[in-house]
């Protein structure tokens, strides 16, 4: 297992969300920074690298500053993992918060 950790008050608005994980997975250049190309770029990841296991520190200053992005990054996570299983794989994304 990967793992990661992130500081919540780091993605506090949307460009330094997709800086940070363009920056720590290595997302192509041509990445389109939104949730799709997200989404794209991190099953990629994890189908390349392994399941990742990010620790969101301080995710409460990051649902109270920013809820939408934090209800992006639960739901496009989740996304992430139904889509691994239902084609009969493993989950791919472990998320690990307290907000």
């Amino acid at each position: 297992m990967n793992r990661f950790s992130v500081d919540g008050k780091a993605l506090g608005d949307w460009a330094k969300f997709h800086d940070y994980f363009a920056s720590e997975f290595g997302f192509p250049g041509y990445y389109g920074r939104n949730m799709d190309a997200w989404n794209d770029c991190m099953s990629d990841y994890c189908y390349e690298h392994g399941i990742v296991s990010l620790r969101i520190d301080d995710a409460g200053a990051l649902k109270d500053r920013n809820p939408e992005i934090f209800a992006a990054l639960v739901e496009c996570s989740a996304f992430i993992n139904w889509r691994a299983t239902k084609e009969g794989g493993d989950p791919l994304i472990v998320l690990s918060y307290w907000a």
